[in-house]
């Protein structure tokens, strides 16, 4: 087993320090009554900062338009009850030591379950995926009234004690619909045949919330290639086409890029530099020279969907990761579900009590503790 000491060294970006490089990805839990954060919420990410995360990341909270959400159970980012409760968050987060900031989201015309909103559904075209009709396509006034949405929960954010946030801007929602050229079919300026026109929408809601909170508060912004619609699908098929992409986004205001990839050691363009070159966190890095978070299946064996199917998960395998943050391939790496299942997974692998960590099990998942 590798030296993990690479895990723990400091990370400092304008107004936010971390004391280690581990940050708890954001994963959606459904627990927040009507809404609202309460109790069990701040409860839940407290024991992860205990368990030494270095930085939180909350689950998706959506902004304020009609049918932002696609389930009942996916907490608010809007409200002045909802910012309380998360207010309540940040701070029960920081009397444990850690840092935190919430994912601001807005699900598109996107679903979990059978559950509808009561109003329409909104996307860039009126699509689900290529070829899928779902809701309605939005209007300028919609999109105008959107990035305002996304402005004022920036704005919320820094207000509520946050030390940064993160835009969600991948996996098939609603900013990711507008970058996806089958899902995105607008002939207007928030269209158009190359990933740097389908941006637009993206730069707008960064430029928006940079402005909300000023220069010095630092913003993150997640990407995918992949969608949950399409496993498949890449937004840039060349590191031309990610510059394109990315390069204005954090022209825009983004301090750190997040590159979500199913599993953090496949290379991004392996007919480039190999099977083990790059991967979407690294390419992301070198071509904006922004510090990037890398996720995957960190210390899991089995890949992002198998997982929720109950499949074995293996506790242990962090070489590769250490390899790739020694030759700083990424800044900081983002751990899922191995959190769900043991808060205290942080403090075990600095400590190396590999044989106490315990195995991700998808029960856990119907469960917030």
């Amino acid at each position: 087993m590798s030296n993990t000491d690479i895990l723990f060294q400091p990370f400092k970006l304008k107004t936010l320090e971390l004391p280690n490089r581990i940050v708890m990805a954001p994963m959606t839990r459904t627990k927040a009554e009507n809404g609202i954060p309460g109790a069990i919420n701040a409860d839940y990410y407290r024991k992860r900062a205990e368990g030494g995360v270095g930085l939180i990341l909350s689950e998706g909270t959506v902004v304020n338009r009609p049918a932002s959400r696609n389930d009942p159970g996916i907490p608010f980012f809007h409200g002045d009850e909802a910012i309380a409760g998360w207010a309540n968050v940040a701070k029960a987060v920081h009397a444990a030591g850690g840092k935190m900031g919430p994912q601001i989201w807005h699900t598109g015309s996107t679903r979990y379950t059978e559950w509808e909103p009561e109003a329409p559904v909104e996307s860039p075209s009126g699509l689900l995926a290529p070829g899928e009709p779902r809701g309605n396509t939005m209007s300028d006034a919609d999109i105008a009234d959107t990035i305002a949405a996304f402005a004022q929960a920036a704005l919320d954010a820094k207000n509520a004690g946050f030390d940064t946030f993160e835009i969600h801007g991948a996996h098939g929602y609603l900013i990711d619909q507008f970058f996806w050229s089958g899902t995105n079919l607008r002939t207007d300026r928030f269209g158009g045949k190359t990933i740097k026109e389908r941006a637009t929408f993206a730069r707008e809601v960064v430029t928006a919330m940079r402005a909300a909170v000023g220069e010095d508060f630092p913003i993150i912004l997640r990407v995918s290639q992949w969608k949950q619609q399409d496993f498949t699908a890449r937004l840039a098929t060349t590191p031309d086409e990610m510059t394109d992409w990315l390069g204005p986004l954090v022209d825009a205001g983004v301090d750190i890029i997040h590159a979500s990839q199913r599993r953090f050691w496949e290379p991004e363009f392996p007919e480039l530099d190999g099977e083990k070159g790059l991967n979407f966190a690294g390419w992301a890095k070198k071509l904006t020279g922004a510090p990037t978070i890398s996720v995957g299946s960190v210390g899991l064996s089995s890949d992002f969907i198998g997982a929720f199917s109950g499949e074995a998960s293996e506790k242990s395998n962090l070489d590769g990761l250490i390899e790739r943050m020694e030759r700083n391939e990424f800044d900081l790496i983002a751990v899922g579900r191995a959190l769900i299942t043991d808060a205290h997974w942080p403090n075990k692998v600095q400590k190396g009590a590999f044989d106490q960590l315990e195995d991700f099990n998808a029960a856990a998942l119907g469960e917030l503790v």
